[in-house]
């Protein structure tokens, strides 16, 4: 770091340079100086607090810069070039070339699309690679060394982006000033003062003195604290709205569930694919459950193995072993047919509403817009001769309340309801219709087990948590969103979350 005179006379320098020039731009003041350009930044910047000395105009420049192996390829050969002159005449083995080579690999691919050489693979001791050409023009190496003396235009852009590709070049945008003279232009530094002190008041020094303007405007320091997650700040306002509602929240607290509760309870045959190993996570240790209402487990086994209320059931074996087992929850739901058991002990039915905003766990691949782990949005009405028409009302409520005023249902299939109902919106930006949840009536093999009344019904929607929080914040990756890969600087200027309702 320059001394304090040394930071001065470089600040006259800058000066003396706009009195020669008029105009001198900071990013060649410093490669003619041999100095950092961000500290010539900063004089300049200083310059510009001491009143109207100077002007500075912001500029940018684009440039192709070589990485660091680019570098090596500019100053030694490509690794094609150097793969090709390490075979001699007779050829050499593909195995000792590829050890002998550093980079050989990357090398030996271009070389052989180049045609520059060929692989004998009739050779008994191994595949034998020889020269198809008797020499070479490196242009990989001559393009880097044209881009070394700032000579972009002589490369194709075709090659400029195969370079990039193969991380030997980038491409860098440098922003710098234009420094001119102001309207109280000097070539001599007066340093203001920034506090009026009781000395200059009793000397009257104050009157020549030169002060600091006051920046009305300049803000105050930012605070290091904590900030909200987006999904944190949509799955608030998910929550109002069903507050708003009527709803109560569930408990749901327990990412560790047992299939009887995440499955049989809802109906769902121990044949289902939903319950293998592909799609379900499950627990090693404790591998099992066995705390379970005794009753209600056997009238459970009595209706997917014979049937009842109603119903032929699922015709099968049905196997405690398979209700035991441990898993992570793949569905709230798994909350909703507890609470709806314990609502049906009660000893006289009352109309119920529920909701939950919690993480399930699927064995999915992972992509762009798929994850192991996700949050699921769910709500449950329970109340006396509720039918798909009460189901399709209470939707379009709670979706107008999202600012989700096109919605079109279409008939679907769930295990555990009938009838059942996927929710489609337009999608004014993609326009066409999206799916945007699903929903239904629980099935009477689910509810009468449970013991609640023959004239109750119960309807329940569903929907993901992450899909409206990045069509909120135009974030296309979930991994974006989720994960290690999580931009924390994302997190800290995300705005609040508004539901585009309208009143």
């Amino acid at each position: 770091m320059a001394s304090v005179d040394g930071s001065e006379a470089l600040s006259i320098a800058i000066l003396e340079a706009v009195q020669s020039h008029g105009t001198v731009n900071t990013l060649e003041f410093s490669r003619e100086r041999g100095r950092d350009h961000q500290e010539i930044v900063g004089l300049m910047k200083s310059l510009s607090s001491l009143g109207d000395v100077i002007k500075t105009d912001q500029v940018q420049s684009e440039s192709w810069q070589l990485t660091e192996e680019g570098q090596g390829v500019e100053q030694n050969g490509s690794h094609e070039a150097i793969v090709f002159n390490a075979i001699p005449e007779a050829g050499i083995l593909q195995a000792e070339l590829m050890k002998s080579v550093p980079n050989a690999k990357i090398g030996f691919s271009k070389a052989m699309s180049s045609g520059w050489v060929v692989m004998d693979k009739s050779n008994p001791s191994g595949p034998l690679v020889k020269r198809k050409v008797s020499s070479i023009t490196d242009a990989v190496r001559a393009h880097l060394q044209q881009l070394a003396c700032g000579n972009a235009a002589a490369v194709p852009e075709k090659d400029l982006k195969e370079y990039k590709k193969r991380k030997l070049v980038q491409f860098i945008v440098v922003r710098s000033y234009n420094v001119t003279k102001g309207a109280s232009f000097t070539t001599s530094i007066t340093k203001q003062e920034a506090e009026l002190l009781p000395e200059m008041i009793a000397s009257r020094s104050w009157e020549t003195t030169s002060f600091k303007p006051y920046n009305f405007d300049a803000m105050g320091a930012s605070l290091d604290c904590g900030h909200l997650h987006p999904l944190m700040k949509v799955r608030a306002q998910f929550r109002q709205i069903f507050l708003e509602m009527g709803f109560s929240e569930m408990p749901t607290n327990n990412y560790v569930e047992s299939s009887f509760w995440n499955f049989d309870a809802l109906f769902q045959p121990q044949q289902h694919p939903a319950r293998d190993a592909h799609d379900t996570f499950f627990i090693k240790d404790p591998s099992t459950s066995n705390n379970f209402p005794t009753d209600y487990l056997e009238r459970v086994h009595q209706v997917h193995q014979e049937g009842g209320y109603g119903s032929q059931g699922y015709g099968y074996q049905w196997k405690i072993e398979e209700a035991q087992k441990n898993l992570m929850r793949t569905h709230t739901t798994a909350v909703s047919a507890r609470m709806l058991y314990k609502l049906a002990q009660q000893p006289e039915f009352q109309p119920s509403k529920y909701f939950s905003i919690d993480r399930v766990f699927r064995n999915e691949t992972l992509d762009a817009t798929h994850l192991a782990e996700f949050h699921q949005i769910e709500g449950v009405v329970a109340d006396r001769n509720l039918t798909l028409g009460h189901l399709m009302g209470v939707l379009r409520e709670f979706f107008h309340k999202l600012g989700i005023r096109k919605l079109r249902f279409k008939p679907a299939y769930n295990p555990y309801t009938e009838p059942s109902l996927e929710v489609f919106s337009f999608h004014e930006g993609l326009n066409k219709w999206v799916e945007i949840g699903n929903s239904g009536v629980f099935r009477p093999e689910m509810l009468l087990p449970m013991g609640l009344p023959e004239d109750v019904s119960v309807i329940a929607w569903g929907l993901s948590l992450e899909r409206p929080t990045m069509i909120k914040y135009g974030i296309n990756n979930i991994r974006d969103l989720v994960g290690h890969k999580i931009d924390l600087q994302m997190v800290k200027e995300a705005p609040i979350y508004l539901i585009d309702a309208e009143s």
